[in-house]
């Protein structure tokens, strides 16, 4: 039988002490509600913070929704309000019942809340977190460092990679029988979630959140999030949460206005709103607000076991400036545009995440040139183990719609991002953001015939895979999606009932194996030994050639990129040493949709001086074309 009723106590002087210090890094042990025993007697402990709230009460479904029937009490002057109602059994709905220094009434969703009724009902519910038995303990011993390991990850939004036939959502558990073999025959290391914090408004995709360790309910729960997440384990598959302490929704339930003062955001509205989006900033400097925010990150580590935390809109909280061009900021105390209280919060969140977790993953979605970002917070930086590489992407996709007229004039998009790649270790995104709101999905970026966009897109996914940084690849993107992602309805599956799509998706299964058996793609991501280029300057040609070298001399791969849709006839190289050179991937190929151009099976080199190299090899180029070569050690080496 599952104990669904455990011991609980009161918060202790120490841990109040460090709530209000911001260092309470376990809150959620304390707050929320708790099914528990006291004087022999079963029900739910509700501890909440609400230092300026005249009056607190629970109500619930037991109760009519009474407001006045369960009132909470004051621990002490540290504003913590806590009360134990007997009889409540788990499922129970309620909220707190806030009445503030001037009478006003609200009624409010718990803060701590682990679980809450499907939208667009908004109560919290009590749950119980124990009784899931996890088997991922081989996985948990296998945890490294990534930094000289491969890193693919699969980014996707939970409910709409696939669903039912009625159109109704599948749940955790039913997704995960769906996903994890698709993800393990894919070659996918990591599977990267979109936002299951609780959120009212489906096409806020989660980055509007109400509930902080709260996984939503549209898809079941909290046990069914902790099986999908254990299968992927089994499988050898990570997994990453994308998770928002950068902003929240204003819906009334939530944590606007919670006491009925700004308690949760900046009390400042110019600090506080988030214009473009229409949500509110949290106050970073508030401890309580630091002490609620680190424990939530650490809870989907404690709880669900995730593998670490993508954090989204990191620009938006260290720039005072953030998308308030014409005015409306206010410099720090130094003058300047940083927001001194978030750039201290992330840091001191990277340093509890990895206190606790050394071996987690770290990713700030930072758009700007924030310098640091990636180095550790004892020596000023952010903190963060990587970065996504929004330069990159912007730059690369910029070019790659750009038309093969245009593409010559356009060549330092492919060369400026070698400039800063080592600066941060750098994750390379194919993003939701990028295939959404008309901007077309990555197939349809594409100029030229239908054959040519496929073409096009199989260059992409080529050049991602063989840049310097970790890969991220947004759903739909491995077969081609024809049509933007449309936030409410699944991928187009059936497309993969076409030639050229279905060819796309095996082309991305083999380009994912290749990667994966290719150190020279990733041992020496971060690390300038680990590429070179042989030539970077043949605009007129839109070609680009260059080596990627692993810790064996034998690893290393030479990579030439056609971005023209017409073929280069003995199109030459330079080559690290004489000897014969082998093709090792050709992206052409017919089994993929190409042309069948193909490059001579193999090249012996010859001793002609080209790209600052003794040595030097001919090769047929064919149209919108990777082509790596690897030198022959006596027998072709399997990648």
């Amino acid at each position: 039988m599952v104990k669904k009723y455990t011991e609980y106590k009161l918060p202790t002087a120490e841990e109040i002490y460090l709530f209000h210090e911001g260092t309470n890094y376990h809150a959620y042990r304390q707050f929320g509600s708790h099914l528990t025993a006291e004087e022999g007697q079963q029900g739910v402990r509700f501890t909440v913070w609400a230092p300026h709230a005249a009056q607190v009460s629970v109500a619930g479904d037991w109760n009519n929704w009474d407001r006045e029937e369960y009132p909470l009490h004051k621990l002490d002057e540290s504003g913590i309000w806590s009360g134990f109602i007997a009889g409540i059994t788990e499922g129970t709905l309620y909220k707190y019942v806030i009445t503030s220094q001037q009478g006003e009434i609200f009624f409010k969703a718990d803060p701590y809340a682990v679980h809450a009724e499907v939208r667009p009902a908004t109560a919290s519910v009590v749950k119980s977190l124990d009784g899931y038995k996890w088997k991922d303990a081989a996985w948990k011993r296998k945890r490294r460092p990534i930094y000289q390991r491969p890193l693919n990850i699969y980014e996707m939004h939970f409910g709409t990679w696939r669903q039912k036939e009625d159109g109704s959502l599948y749940s955790y558990t039913e997704l995960a029988e769906l996903l994890v073999p698709y993800l393990v025959d894919m070659g996918y290391t990591h599977v990267e979630l979109m936002p299951l914090t609780e959120h009212p408004y489906d096409l806020s995709w989660g980055y509007q959140s109400t509930g902080y360790f709260a996984p939503t309910s549209r898809y079941g729960t909290p046990q069914e999030l902790m099986y999908f997440v254990d299968t992927c384990h089994q499988a050898g598959i990570g997994v990453l949460l994308d998770w928002v302490p950068g902003h929240f929704t204003k819906d009334a339930h939530g944590l606007r206005m919670f006491d009925g003062t700004p308690l949760y955001e900046y009390a400042d509205p110019d600090r506080a709103e988030k214009r473009g989006w229409g949500t509110l900033s949290f106050d970073f400097g508030k401890p309580e607000v630091r002490s609620f925010l680190i424990s939530s990150a650490l809870y989907w580590m404690d709880v669900y076991h995730f593998d670490g935390l993508r954090v989204d809109a990191v620009t938006s909280m260290i720039r005072l400036d953030f998308e308030r061009e014409g005015g409306g900021w206010r410099p720090n105390q130094h003058g300047g545009v940083e927001n001194l209280e978030a750039i201290s919060f992330l840091q001191q969140l990277n340093k509890a995440i990895f206190h606790y977790y050394p071996n987690a993953l770290m990713m700030a979605e930072e758009s700007s040139a924030w310098p640091g970002v990636t180095k550790p917070a004892h020596e000023n930086g952010l903190g963060f183990n990587y970065k996504w590489n929004m330069g990159w992407m912007n730059d690369t996709l910029d070019y790659v719609e750009a038309s093969f007229e245009a593409r010559p004039s356009k060549h330092n998009k492919l060369t400026f991002p070698l400039v800063y790649a080592y600066s941060e270790n750098f994750t390379l995104p194919l993003s939701h953001d990028e295939v959404v709101h008309g901007k077309k999905s990555l197939l349809d970026k594409m100029p030229g015939t239908y054959e040519q966009k496929f073409a096009g897109l199989r260059l992409l996914l080529a050049y991602q895979m063989t840049h310097p940084g970790k890969k991220l690849l947004f759903m739909g993107g491995e077969f081609g999606q024809f049509i933007e992602w449309k936030d409410q309805d699944q991928l187009d599956w059936l497309l993969l009932d076409y030639d050229m799509h279905h060819k796309m998706q095996d082309y991305t299964r083999e380009l994912n194996q290749f990667y994966l058996n290719s150190p020279a793609l990733w041992e020496r991501d971060h690390d300038w030994e680990g590429y070179e280029w042989l030539n970077a300057d043949d605009a007129r040609n839109s070609v680009i050639t260059y080596m990627r070298k692993g810790k064996k001399p034998s690893d290393t791969l030479l990579i030439a990129i056609n971005f023209q849709p017409v073929p280069r006839v003995n199109y030459r190289i330079g080559v690290p040493k004489a000897g014969t050179y082998m093709e090792v991937w050709n992206s052409d190929e017919p089994k993929f949709g190409g042309t069948g151009g193909r490059t001579i099976q193999t090249a012996a080199s010859e001793k002609v001086e080209w790209d600052r190299q003794e040595n030097s090899i001919a090769l047929n180029l064919p149209p919108l074309s990777v082509i790596i070569m690897r030198r022959s050690t006596g027998r072709r080496k399997k990648a």
